[in-house]
């Protein structure tokens, strides 16, 4: 290898594949201790302890977790079509994590004597490939209730269909209205449009934010609308007859999605990796806060969030899921799309005035 070929392999193999590794490591960690805050802040709020017995204070609850999810007898039914019960949660867990490719965690840092941007890769449709590839996880939970041959597990998968149907439509007219502003599909483009407008999106679109946190949880199958897995009418749903490691799976992906969903949002809405008001001079000390401290801080408060909603909200029924997402997120979406494209066409207009 000459010389000049050494530096071109450490751009282009030897920094992404760390990058990557770094993103994937961090993500599964991330899921672990995800699942013991959940457990002790829903304890909190039902003035519990939360788990205290492994490690101090619990903290090695997670461990001890993956220990008993890796030597649990993992089962499957002798109805069940064995091959589709085992890529189901293959297919649900991949897209959660093939997601964070696009996703940037922070502007740049020095590493190896050059500078190195705190994202995988930055392509000019990152929010289309976000939409999409998090599209794809719903068919593992499809199969996962086809493939177990067992009555519950095919209702719940068919009420994950038509839930993920209902809220992409108004989520995806929602995201529309976030494009407009910013002019482009770029995730990096997008907070990098922020900082040129001086503002978070959360308060030039703050009926896309509420939308898309509603959609978010739909599309996460979380609480209040965690229909597909309701224990009390569907003893677990689609994970019915899942154990050992084919059930971690899906449960790496339940939380890895909650984590996608926090970072989208706080890339698309909360200004991502940039600290509050970029552009105030008299705010110019928190620059002194890294950028990727800035993004993580944002999303754990989302996490944080999204834990609130678990503790406090009840289920909705069926019904009532889908009335909200069909007679009210999609009108409310549709009518965002179209006041953020007149704003847009006056904005532009009222610019082409001025220049001439």
């Amino acid at each position: 290898m000459t010389a000049a070929a050494a530096p071109a392999l450490v751009d282009t193999v030897v920094i992404p594949l760390l990058k990557v590794v770094v993103v994937l490591i961090a993500t599964l960690t991330a899921v672990a201790y995800m699942v013991l805050l959940e457990r002790k802040v829903i304890a909190w709020a039902q003035s519990r302890l939360g788990p205290m017995r492994v490690g101090p204070y619990g903290i090695l609850q997670p461990v001890a977790d993956a220990l008993k999810l890796m030597i649990k007898e993992d089962i499957t039914p002798v109805r069940a079509d064995k091959f589709i019960f085992t890529l189901a949660p293959i297919l649900t867990m991949v897209p959660a994590l093939i997601v964070y490719a696009v996703i940037p965690f922070g502007s740049q840092v020095e590493l190896f004597g050059r500078q190195v941007s705190l994202y995988i890769t930055d392509i000019n449709v990152g929010l289309l490939y976000v939409v999409s590839v998090t599209s794809v996880g719903v068919y593992g939970i499809i199969l996962a209730g086809w493939a177990s041959n067992s009555k519950y597990p095919l209702l719940a998968s068919l009420r994950a269909s038509a839930q993920l149907i209902s809220y992409e439509v108004a989520v995806t007219l929602t995201l529309v209205s976030v494009v407009l502003a910013a002019g482009t599909l770029s995730m990096v483009g997008i907070v990098e449009a922020q900082r040129q407008s001086g503002v978070w999106y959360l308060f030039v679109q703050p009926v896309a934010f509420a939308l898309v946190v509603i959609g978010g949880l739909a599309e996460t199958n979380r609480a209040p609308f965690d229909l597909p897995e309701a224990e009390q009418e569907l003893t677990g749903g689609f994970h019915t007859e899942y154990s050992g490691m084919r059930f971690a799976l899906f449960f790496l992906a339940e939380y890895a999605n909650m984590i996608v969903v926090s970072s989208v949002v706080t890339t698309l809405f909360l200004g991502g990796y940039l600290r509050p008001f970029p552009n105030v001079a008299a705010l110019a000390f928190l620059d002194l806060v890294p950028s990727w401290i800035w993004f993580l801080l944002k999303s754990f408060l989302f996490l944080y969030f999204f834990i609130w909603i678990r503790a406090t909200l009840p289920r909705y029924r069926y019904d009532q899921l889908m009335r909200l997402g069909w007679k009210v997120l999609i009108p409310i979406a549709i009518g965002n799309l179209v006041v953020t494209g007149i704003v847009k066409v006056l904005l532009l207009s009222a610019g082409g005035q001025a220049h001439g």
